[in-house]
């Protein structure tokens, strides 16, 4: 078996075991201790991993994997009510406080 998944900071890691145990795909965590060794050891070779426990979810556990990390690109949107435009990281209209229209 290989590594599925690595990162430097375990809070990563244990988002993406997390992720895969939400689809029914198995994972192990390792090294999740070996931080402790950087200095004697690559820090690179210290990152925690995470492990499949089955071979055969490899290829939708890397597909999960890579979708997770894809930035979320939505566009901005006007105002329904006022027209006013609005960054897509807004939920409601800067202006007159309304939701931005379905779809």
């Amino acid at each position: 078996m290989k590594p599925v998944f690595s990162h430097p900071q375990l809070v990563v890691v244990e988002q993406m075991r997390g992720l895969l145990e939400h689809h029914g795909i198995d994972a192990a965590l390792r090294n999740q201790y070996a931080a402790g060794a950087s200095g004697e050891l690559a820090p690179i070779d210290t990152w925690p991993e995470l492990w499949l426990r089955r071979e055969a979810d490899r290829e939708r556990a890397l597909d999960l994997i890579e979708q997770q990390q894809q930035p979320v690109m939505d566009a901005d949107w006007q105002c329904p009510a006022c027209g006013a435009h609005s960054p897509a990281t807004f939920d409601w209209c800067w202006q007159c406080g309304r939701a931005p229209a379905p779809g």
